[in-house]
């Protein structure tokens, strides 16, 4: 595998770059203080620029891009957490899910809206009193009812429900004593259902980012509301979430870069004790640690892409890279807001709010300790 961008990518990659630097950086002030308006004006010129939704089937609408060449694009596209609303990426793990799974009739009703972003979708997996890196605890149940599936349970943690138009529940469809692995389905819940009620929404380390807890009240939905097979949420939930890390992973990428290039940009125009910042030992040691953890995490990166792009599951390489990509995020937006001094504090930098979504990495879609355990006893198998 070859650091260099390919030329077939590198034109999409370049026009990506510009548009999340000129247009998508500055107007996040605007964005984060919930400006529905300058989102849409970026979305419209995603879409004349030729930039929407490159990473979704060409047959769905998107753009149709590889897998591995989709990596590249995102490194770029993840410098912003607005890269994915503003180029229509958040709704990608959606729309590949029910390209897959989804019956004939769902297919119709919501994959062109969705990568068009004419709806958006949201998924429930994590519940507030269960040990969620179980999935194997999870309570929510669906029983079936003559030909509806009667749901009842609580989920967090559910990204965007309020404005989703669905969302794709995991709950427990089998009786007790069902192998553990195969108890589980995932059933599609209109958000306007009866008995559908958004409780709250949860902030994150002080960020309201869009997660809220859902109760389902004997919410009621046709039986073939069933997204693919009964008793196979697991199978399905693992193709949703291997790719999906890879995507953080490449999206992290992004966002340490920028951090990276604010830090650089710091060292050589801050003084202190007469000779600029970038002149310091210690400021040269942030500059080589967070060079080299940047490279190897995007070595890793690409690695795991390219066996995802191979028909691989790549449980080893997203594994390794998930928890290596996360700490590296963390490690290299704390050494900018280390080199920013108190400003780094502030939301006078973008620093402030890369942190606190850092530090969720470490978490979500699994956490370190989860990932690191199973992905050492893959690589003790296949030794030994």
């Amino acid at each position: 595998m070859l650091f260099p961008v390919p030329d077939r990518v590198r034109d999409v990659r370049d026009a990506v770059h510009a548009f999340m630097t000129e247009r998508v950086e500055p107007a996040e002030p605007a964005l984060n203080a919930g400006d529905a308006g300058k989102l849409r004006e970026l979305r419209e010129q995603a879409k004349a620029e030729g930039l929407w939704a490159l990473g979704h089937p060409k047959e769905l609408g998107g753009g149709g891009m590889p897998f591995l060449d989709y990596v590249y694009v995102n490194e770029v596209q993840g410098r912003s957490e607005w890269g994915q609303l503003v180029l229509g990426t958040f709704t990608l793990q959606d729309s590949l899910m029910l390209h897959k799974y989804a019956s004939p009739g769902w297919r119709e009703r919501y994959l062109a809206p969705l990568v068009a972003g004419e709806i958006s979708p949201s998924f429930a997996m994590t519940e507030p009193d269960q040990a969620s890196s179980d999935p194997t605890q999870l309570r929510t149940t669906a029983v079936l009812d003559g030909d509806h599936w009667v749901i009842n349970g609580r989920k967090w943690f559910t990204t965007g429900a309020a404005q989703a138009a669905y969302t794709t529940v995991m709950c427990r469809t089998e009786p007790e004593g069902t192998a553990p692995h195969s108890a589980f389905s995932m059933i599609v819940v209109p958000t306007d259902t009866p008995g559908y009620r958004i409780v709250r929404e949860t902030p994150v380390l002080g960020i309201n980012g869009g997660h809220y807890e859902v109760d389902y009240d004997d919410v009621r939905v046709p039986a073939d509301h069933l997204l693919g097979p009964r008793g196979h949420g697991f199978v399905i939930a693992q193709d949703r979430l291997g790719p999906g890390r890879i995507f953080h992973c490449m999206r992290w990428l992004g966002q340490a870069q920028r951090a990276f290039e604010l830090m650089c940009a710091r060292l050589g125009t801050r003084v202190a004790f007469g000779e600029p910042l970038s002149a310091k030992q210690l400021m040269q040691q942030h500059v080589f640690d967070s060079y080299t953890e940047i490279q190897a995490s995007r070595l890793l990166t690409l690695q795991a892409a390219e066996q995802i792009d191979a028909g691989s599951q790549a449980r080893v390489e997203i594994g390794a890279i998930k928890v290596v990509g996360a700490r590296m995020l963390h490690n290299v937006v704390d050494r900018a807001i280390q080199v920013h001094g108190a400003a780094g504090l502030t939301d006078d930098t973008p620093l402030s709010r890369m942190y606190r979504h850092a530090r969720e990495a470490r978490i979500y879609d699994g956490p370190d300790e989860v990932h690191i355990q199973s992905t050492a006893r893959r690589i003790l198998r296949r030794i030994g």
